[in-house]
């Protein structure tokens, strides 16, 4: 970068990505230490945001937070959370089954509504202003893991919900999209 050279961290998924003397742009956070300064990068802005998240936690530092993000998907991640997966989150090294219940507790409500999935007694979410993306986001990746190509999958989005943000409900605009790609 202008003529310095930086040493990001990141995960192997992001890391495989990119290509010797491409130009790329990553997300990054930058975490100040009284000995270091140190730069972890991501793919998109989602991933960075979940690895600030997961640091609130006591115990859970940038290691452990990159490690998670490096065995599991984000969207693996705040679904392990929101649902109590206790099985999923000790999967990561470095996290016992201790770890993944203090994080359960600490983030289940609050991935839970980032997340687009359920809030506190199973009711639905209400996404906050400006999260219908990721709920529509949620649906592309969805359909696309169902077999439709992504611009099939767009298009079934846009369509169920009228260019408009979807409703906080990823199930609802999911059934609506399956019907519309079954015509």
């Amino acid at each position: 970068m202008g003529g310095v050279g930086l040493l990001v961290h990141a995960t192997p998924a992001t890391v495989a990505e990119l290509r010797p003397g491409q130009e790329v742009t990553l997300e990054t956070t930058l975490v100040v230490r009284e000995e270091s300064l140190t730069l972890y990068g991501f793919a998109d802005p989602d991933a960075r945001a979940l690895f600030e998240q997961v640091q609130t936690v006591s115990g859970v530092g940038p290691r452990l937070a990159l490690a998670m993000l490096s065995v599991l998907a984000p969207a693996e991640v705040r679904r392990a959370l929101a649902q109590g997966d206790l099985a999923t989150l000790t999967k990561v090294p470095g996290i016992g089954r201790k770890s993944a219940e203090r994080l359960v507790l600490e983030l289940k409500d609050k991935v839970a509504v980032v997340g687009g999935g359920t809030g506190p007694a199973g009711a639905p979410a209400v996404p906050a202003a400006g999260e219908g993306e990721a709920v529509a986001s949620q649906v592309r990746e969805a359909l696309e893991g169902l077999g439709w190509s992504a611009r099939q999958a767009a298009d079934a989005v846009s369509t169920v919900t009228g260019g408009e943000e979807p409703p906080a409900e990823v199930s609802a605009v999911l059934r609506a999209a399956l019907r519309e790609l079954g015509r």
